[in-house]
């Protein structure tokens, strides 16, 4: 397929636009195709991105944007669908046609994501072009004024682990480095790498920003970015990261690490009679608060997600210790399930028989259910109270899914559990073609490529509904304002830069559907 792509490539270079009309399917309707990518690409990156760096969502005019909240136009987000995610994708289509021109955009990405590397080594949540003073503005104005988001509320200058920042921006720099061993890319590798081992716990675990701060308290708790974290996936994206340095790059000296990170698992998991996990710990290893609303507490759904990271472990190493305790917590887990009228009153009903519906936040000492409700308007004068009574905070949790897996790997020879661990295959690590490619078993028709295409506004990108949120006005004052009942949940006053989800709809562009429609494209023309 990819020769098709390449004899392809020059009609489309020489300048085939698309028509509106199709006619007969062949290479006709591959060039327009792959004009489409090609100028869908340059706009995204040429028109949309800041010196080829992305946010989320954008109006088409470009008066506002938004990453996890309302940014500068100078601004480049590092979370979820923002720049480490689009450099992937463009890696992902210069695998797809073997178009040099992909290769290069996401060499224009990388280097805005070296731009916003912090000298430790790792990546804030954002970074802005236009420089600290701006960046610092945006946190003493939108920033801090996000209610629910109470990570942005204060400025550290520093990195963070969470929502998978640093890692999903080293991921890409590592595997753009590994395509050519360019080594205007290696100083970057060799900076995460050791931001990775300096900011390690002896216990093997890390904190949640780094390098290490305590300047922030909120209600009177104390500054919780400095706490071993699991939560979101921090612990497990950091210990996969090491597993891919240590495949790559071929250092034995990160076995070590990778080793504590895994054992730091074991370590914290409680004993009886709850020997569940909590979302972080104070460095007294115990579970402890994080965000208003995050309480001091162990949580159903980190338990069920560690009980799978031990099953990796233990397919990685072979050493049993990682399986011995997976029964407890399953069983606590299932001890943990709502009462069926419960279900039915605060989650509408169960999803299916085998799931288990119980409440994320768990008391310690007691099981039962932590749930938060919000009182107030806005950040200055709103807060969190904590209450037993059930409503949105949740978990739904398949338990008979991970008793099966723990089964199957009790019964199997560890030979064949452990057969593709990295640290027994000698093979040659080598990166999927598809990281960022949203793909799916089926295939586009001709008429969804059609209306996909027919969808594209001046040729060049799609509209779809998008978060909006209150322009920053100013500080919230202490008079509790009305807020709209509709989107109470997510956005408090007028004061309250919070994204929410709009009504009526406001149409933006999203990199999201940008990623997912190019996708179909290619799997279009892939699966011919």
């Amino acid at each position: 397929m990819k020769t098709l792509f390449k004899t392809l490539l020059s009609l489309v270079l020489s300048g085939c636009m698309v028509s509106s009309a199709w006619g007969q399917r062949g290479k006709t309707t591959d060039e327009k195709i792959l004009t489409v990518i090609k100028q869908t690409t340059a706009f995204m990156l040429d028109e949309l991105s800041y010196k080829g760096g992305f946010v989320w969502e954008y109006l088409p005019d470009l008066s506002r944007q938004w990453g996890e909240m309302e940014a500068y136009r100078t601004m480049a987000w590092t979370q979820s669908d923002g720049t480490p995610k689009m450099g992937e994708f463009f890696l992902d289509l210069y695998h797809a046609t073997g178009d040099e021109y992909y290769y290069q955009a996401a060499e224009k990405v990388a280097s805005a994501l070296i731009w916003g590397q912090h000298p430790s080594g790792g990546w804030n949540y954002c970074y802005d072009f236009a420089g600290e003073a701006s960046l610092r503005q945006w946190y003493n104005t939108i920033g801090k004024n996000g209610w629910r988001l109470e990570e942005f509320h204060h400025y550290y200058g520093n990195a963070t682990y969470d929502d998978d920042v640093t890692v999903s921006a080293a991921h890409f720099i590592q595997r753009l480095y590994s395509e050519r061993n360019d080594p205007k890319y290696r100083y970057s590798v060799d900076k995460t790498v050791q931001f990775l081992l300096e900011s390690q716990y002896p216990i093997g675990g890390w904190p949640q920003r780094y390098p290490l701060m305590y300047e922030y308290s909120k209600n009177g708790l104390p500054d919780y970015t400095s706490y071993i974290t699991f939560n979101d996936d921090v612990h497990k994206g950091n210990v996969n990261m090491l597993i891919l340095y240590y495949r790559v790059l071929g250092d034995k000296s990160l076995i070590d690490p990778i080793l504590r990170g895994m054992n730091c698992v074991i370590a914290l998991q409680q004993g009886m009679p709850q020997p569940g996990w909590g979302e972080q710990y104070s460095l007294d290893y115990k579970p402890n608060h994080a965000r208003s609303y995050e309480p001091r507490s162990l949580h159903s759904r980190e338990t069920y997600n560690q009980c799978d990271n031990l099953m990796d472990y233990y397919r990685i190493t072979g050493e049993t210790k990682f399986l011995a305790r997976i029964p407890e917590a399953i069983n606590w887990i299932e001890s943990l399930m709502m009462s069926d009228e419960d279900i039915e009153k605060y989650a509408g009903s169960r999803a299916t028989p085998n799931v288990v519906v119980c409440p994320r936040f768990i008391e310690i000492g007691t099981d039962r259910g932590l749930y938060t409700d919000k009182i107030g308007s806005n950040v200055v004068n709103g807060s969190y109270v904590k209450t037993y009574e059930p409503h949105g905070d949740l978990a739904f949790l398949n338990t008979n899914r991970l008793r099966a897996r723990y089964n199957d790997l009790i019964a199997m020879p560890v030979e064949l559990a452990t057969a593709n661990s990295p640290f027994l295959s000698s093979e040659e690590y080598k990166f999927p073609d598809n990281v960022a490619m949203r793909r799916n078993n089926v295939k586009p028709t001709v008429k969804e490529v059609d209306d996909l295409i027919a969808k594209l506004v001046n040729g060049k990108y799609w509209l779809v509904p998008i978060e909006t949120s209150n322009p920053y006005i100013g500080d919230g004052g202490m008079t509790v304002l009305p807020v709209a009942e509709k989107t109470q949940r997510t956005v408090g006053d007028k004061y309250d830069t919070s994204p929410y989800k709009p009504d009526p709809d406001i149409m933006g562009i999203t990199t999201k559907s940008y990623m997912e429609n190019v996708s179909r494209l290619v799997m279009f023309l892939q699966q011919k």
